[in-house]
């Protein structure tokens, strides 16, 4: 009987997969670099506010503005699915909202909301992700 062998595509999703696990230890660490070094090309499409965030300064920039309203900004995978150019993450998100702005004053209240997170990949590289959310459930909550 030969031996088994791990199908090609079995290696590109571990290999996306642990790609996502390091983004998303460093993106809950606050290492803003290590998160960044896990892109290809840095990329963020946030469906739930309409903005994007495109290479990699834009993306430090965004990530450093969730961090000052949201220093426990934190993301908790609940299930992964493995699509050809793609992996679709379900995740809880949540933050608790300590950081002023000119337009608003913290409210020490803490988010959690269910999201979705489609990771964009050429071959086994990292260039983007398209964010869901629901801005009411988040607003709501911080209310």
């Amino acid at each position: 009987m030969p031996p088994e062998v791990t199908p090609i595509g079995s290696r590109v999703d571990k290999r996306r997969e642990d790609t996502l696990r390091k983004l998303l230890d460093a993106q809950n660490a606050g290492d803003i670099d290590a998160a960044l070094d896990c892109f290809a090309h840095a990329r963020y499409e946030l469906v739930g506010n309409v903005r994007v965030y495109d290479g990699p300064d834009e993306v430090r920039h965004y990530y450093g503005v969730m961090r000052h309203y949201f220093p426990d900004l934190a993301f908790e995978v609940v299930s992964l699915h493995h699509a050809d150019d793609a992996v679709v993450c379900e995740m809880w998100m949540s933050g608790t909202h300590l950081g002023s702005g000119t337009d608003f004053e913290a409210t020490g209240k803490r988010f959690r909301c269910r999201s979705a997170v489609i990771f964009l990949f050429e071959d086994e590289r990292l260039v983007g992700a398209r964010v869901y959310y629901d801005t009411g459930t988040i607003a709501r909550q911080l209310a």
